[in-house]
């Protein structure tokens, strides 16, 4: 591949990333791509496109199939641990929680867990908390769609990504559609600082247009493609997939968000998991630089081995992770429920409250009413009884009752220690 040292437009010498970083052993191709800047001039540079994925998997070091073995080991344990659960699924916005604030901590939106945990979703205090919340509605409208048997296609993501940026300071006229403009990836330390952004990148991904929604098509049939099911063990099919889609970036906001929350999709559509109980992105966020070079070096040297080691690795930390949160979070549902058990209150009911505050971090009494659908004045009865019992707790204390949010304190200390 060939090195673009430099062209001259109007006296102006533009600065080009070295592309020899790029080897023969890309898995993808370098096209030309151009453009106008106001203050610059005309440019010119290279873009990366990846190839489509392999039916089989590359090439793998033992080493790399014990870290693989060791994640299906962990994400097994897991899943197996949910499928004994009464109910799997009030753990399901919690870790939805968690995950929305460490994977919106990577793209620089950053909300402590403990504000995530105790906002109020349909009026979220700031924009970053917003934009964190975001992520859950994202996540269970992509989960709903999984269960409901609906194939993952281009127009789903792009429903996706348009929950992900409303109302948000990312929201643009491109929300909720391919992006249509070049975009590009970090900046690279010895870039002048009058480089142009293209010129200046760390990496540059695929240019907009057909081909960019053609290939985006082609990744998401590859994940449901019954040869790869068959030949690519699931965990480095995942690895693989993710990859593809952080290169190619298809959208102007939120391709790192939605970009994990397709690992766990991955997961949940090759029955890998049964429920969504996945976090995985507090360990890529520990690991951000790391995470960014391995993908960098898959594109420049086709350096899976290394790659998909770290994404196994990942995902057994994780999995073995919210396994721990999950059996503590039982532990505490065990003990709230026990302490009903030694009161003199109705137990059905009371019981069913429990799960509910485990399953929502935060509620108010009109929520207890729908969801428990028993009249607003028990339901406000049962809330304060279960904090007469030291179960439940105010979060704070409106003049409008009916706003009152609550929450159990000994499932709120699980969760705010999940990282």
């Amino acid at each position: 591949m060939s090195h673009k040292r430099g062209l001259s437009n109007k006296g102006v010498r533009l600065t080009f990333v070295d592309l020899t970083i790029f080897t023969p052993d890309a898995p993808g191709n370098l096209v030309g791509i151009n453009g106008t800047d106001p203050l610059r001039g005309a440019w010119e540079h290279a873009a990366f496109i990846p190839h489509p994925l392999p039916l089989v998997p590359p090439d793998l070091s033992a080493r790399t199939y014990r870290a693989v073995a060791d994640s299906r080991a962990a994400l097994a344990a897991l899943d197996s641990t949910a499928r004994r659960l009464p109910d799997p699924r009030i753990f399901r916005r919690p870790t939805l929680q968690a995950e929305a604030q460490s994977t919106s901590a990577l793209e620089g939106t950053y909300a402590p867990l403990s504000e995530v945990l105790t906002a109020d979703e349909d009026r979220p205090p700031n924009a970053d908390l917003r934009e964190v919340l975001n992520y859950v509605r994202m996540a269970d409208a992509a989960f709903s769609w999984i269960e409901e048997g609906r194939p993952l296609n281009v127009g789903m993501l792009e429903v996706l990504q348009a929950v992900l940026v409303r109302g948000t300071r990312s929201e643009s006229g491109e929300s909720g559609s391919l992006r249509t403009q070049q975009v590009v990836i970090g900046r690279r330390k010895a870039a002048p600082a009058d480089a142009h952004p293209v010129q200046a990148a760390r990496f540059v991904p695929s240019p907009p247009g057909l081909d960019l929604r053609a290939n985006l098509q082609d990744l998401l049939d590859w994940m449901s493609d019954k040869r790869v099911l068959e030949e690519i063990d699931p965990v480095v099919a995942a690895a693989l997939a993710h990859y593809q889609f952080e290169t190619l970036h298809p959208f102007h906001d939120g391709n790192g968000r939605i970009g994990r929350l397709l690992i766990v999709a991955h997961l949940l559509t090759q029955g890998v998991l049964l429920e969504p109980t996945l976090a995985v992105s507090p360990w890529f966020e520990a690991r951000r630089s790391e995470y960014y070079d391995h993908l960098l070096a898959v594109s420049t040297k086709g350096a899976w081995d290394s790659f998909v080691r770290f994404f196994a690795t990942g995902l057994e930390s994780s999995a073995n992770t919210t396994h721990e949160r999950m059996n503590a979070l039982v532990d505490v549902q065990d003990s709230m429920k026990e302490r009903i058990r030694h009161s003199n209150l109705r137990a059905d009911t009371a019981h069913a409250l429990v799960d509910f505050a485990i399953s929502r971090s935060t509620f108010t009494v009109r929520a207890v009413e729908s969801n428990l659908e028993i009249s607003y004045g028990r339901a406000n009865v049962l809330v304060g009884q279960l904090v007469q019992l030291g179960v439940l707790a105010p979060v704070d204390t409106p003049t409008s009752s009916a706003s009152r949010r609550f929450y159990a304190p000994d499932a709120y200390a699980v969760l705010v220690n999940w990282q």
